[in-house]
């Protein structure tokens, strides 16, 4: 048996209990039937009945009318009189089960829909992420809706009570972790649930929890309102482990919520004096964190068996705060069960910030989303070259407009070629859509060291940013760029101090776009003259 702290090499023996013939037996029988007959109910996610239309199962990727006949009003009584009761979010359950009916009212409030989504326990998910919730520190999930922060939640809960035996709560506002009815389902062990009388007194629940009943862990579901995070955080302070989801797929996303970034420690606004702004190389006005974070641990859940960990919060929106590009520590599970961990090498680079991620989308500039990943024990592909010696990268657009990357690379006379041979490629340009996803091709280029990088949007500007941000990346410290790139910064120096304007020297169009830039960061002006081939950028102090 693994030791606290430590992965087990062969974890993953999972078991699966739904109780589905109780979720059956409150169904009508024209639908309840042909469930009985499916030769892979045991996939089913949900069964929807709506008032006139046909009943239907809906399963993984697919759905499956159930029978020709719509839902009458009847069939709907049906259900509603054999569960338990709504509360204020519209949902119920039945009783010592995990399944939940939502229900859809019209304006009368009377039901006129309803939503019957399968609850299962699924022991043994918790291995890939046990030895954090076994340090003690305490874990923040984040993921889309149906990826299984729940499932995670219920598992982590039992084995905390369990096989550590600490004393944990889980606050169950609307019985998805514990069930419905007063007895609590056996998937959560000996650990106790407090039950939440309507949403809105999660947050007194949560401080009624510590305060009555001395819990050395507390799990809860869905943080999303400030008053909760100011509970989560209160919490925390007591010395009490919290192991929760909230709202949001990454933890950039949590710094970009008012509501819930304090949970990761908050986000202000400081003014920096001119010695230290030019120190760092920054806009005066910058964002920092505002104290201590909540939650010692992110994880980002990409699905069932793949996890993104931030281990250390702290330094992790500290980065994002001051330009860098931190890379979190994918763990996942191979074919045959075992975890594995993919930690992050250092990153390359810089990365814009957060502040200056906000100011470009305010002035309707898209930035992309990069993850730039070094290559890990490959060898360097050969490359092409330029008549003038520069370094020719090979792009491999995945779900990119391909047309719209010529167009740049010509616009700006990048030195990138866009090749559709994957094996041939340097870098892999993609969208977030996709790489989310985790296709074959991006699988296959992780897999090779090829740095993946990603886009939001098949936008021009994303494209031309990304393209870009690939050359930047790339440029050794003795080409043309990097040489510019000096030059520009030894000019700023000079205009800081002379407060007088100064030209550069001839560039392309890409190079005096990463000027422009170098100049805007140091709230120095700037502007392009001349004419091709001489047209160079003049840096001058702002009025004002």
């Amino acid at each position: 048996m693994a030791q606290p702290g430590e992965l087990p090499r062969r974890s993953f023996e999972q078991r699966v209990t739904d109780d589905l013939d109780l979720l059956l037996r409150v169904l009508p029988p024209h639908v309840c039937d042909p469930l009985d007959h499916m030769p892979d109910r045991f996939e089913l996610l949900e069964v929807v009945m709506d008032l006139g239309r046909e009943p239907e199962a809906r399963l993984p990727g697919r759905e499956h009318l159930l029978s020709s006949h719509v839902v009458t009003e009847e069939d709907l009584d049906y259900v509603i009189q054999r569960i338990g009761s709504f509360g204020d979010d519209n949902r119920a359950g039945i009783e010592r089960t995990l399944h939940r009916i939502s229900a859809i009212r019209n304006r009368e409030g009377r039901v006129v829909g309803l939503t019957c989504r399968v609850g299962r326990a699924v022991y043994g998910t918790i291995a890939i992420l046990r030895d954090l919730i076994e340090s003690g520190s305490s874990v923040l999930m984040m993921g889309k809706p149906g990826v299984g922060k729940t499932t995670l939640l219920r598992e982590a809960a039992r084995v905390l009570a369990d096989d550590l035996r600490k004393r944990v709560i889980i606050v169950d506002t609307s019985n998805e972790i514990g069930g419905d009815g007063d007895i609590p389902h056996p998937a959560i062990g000996r650990s106790r649930r407090m039950q939440v009388p309507t949403p809105t007194m999660q947050h007194a629940v949560m401080i009624e929890a510590v305060e009555n009943h001395m819990p050395e862990v507390i799990v809860i579901d869905e943080i999303g309102t400030e008053l909760e995070a100011s509970a989560s955080r209160t919490i925390a302070e007591r010395g009490v482990q919290l192991i929760a989801t909230a709202h949001g797929n990454t933890l950039e996303n949590l710094m970009q919520n008012p509501t819930l970034a304090d949970l990761i420690g908050g986000i202000q606004t400081v003014t920096l004096g001119d010695e230290e702004a030019r120190r760092r190389g920054t806009q005066k006005s910058v964002l920092e964190r505002k104290g201590p974070p909540t939650f010692d641990v992110v994880v980002e859940i990409q699905s069932w068996s793949r996890v993104a960990v931030h281990e250390d919060v702290t330094a992790v929106v500290d980065a994002i705060l001051r330009d860098q590009a931190p890379a979190a520590t994918v763990r996942y599970r191979d074919d045959e069960g075992n975890v594995q961990v993919e930690r992050p090498l250092p990153p390359r680079g810089p990365r814009r910030s957060a502040s200056a991620l906000a100011a470009a989308e305010d002035n309707g500039v898209t930035t992309p989303t990069s993850f730039g990943w070094e290559r890990r024990g490959v060898v360097e592909p050969t490359t092409g070259r330029e008549p003038n010696g520069s370094r020719t990268t090979r792009v491999y657009p995945y779900g990119v407009n391909r047309s719209r990357i010529e167009q740049t690379v010509r616009s700006l006379r990048l030195p990138l070629q866009v090749t559709m041979d994957l094996s041939e490629a340097d870098v892999v340009l993609t969208l977030k859509s996709y790489y989310r996803r985790k296709p074959q091709a991006l699988r296959d280029a992780e897999g090779n060291g090829t740095p993946i990088y990603v886009l939001r949007s098949n936008g021009g500007g994303q494209i031309e940013e990304g393209l870009s941000r690939i050359v930047q990346m790339d440029a050794g410290p003795t080409s043309p760029t990097t040489s510019a790139l000096q030059e520009t910064e030894d000019a700023i120096s000079r205009v800081l101090d002379d407060a007088r304007p100064f030209e550069l020297s001839p560039q392309s169009a890409y190079v005096r776009r990463l000027q422009h830039q170098l100049a805007e960061q140091y709230n120095l002006g700037s502007r392009s003259l001349g004419r091709e081939p001489q047209r160079h950028v003049q840096i001058f102090p702002r009025e004002g």
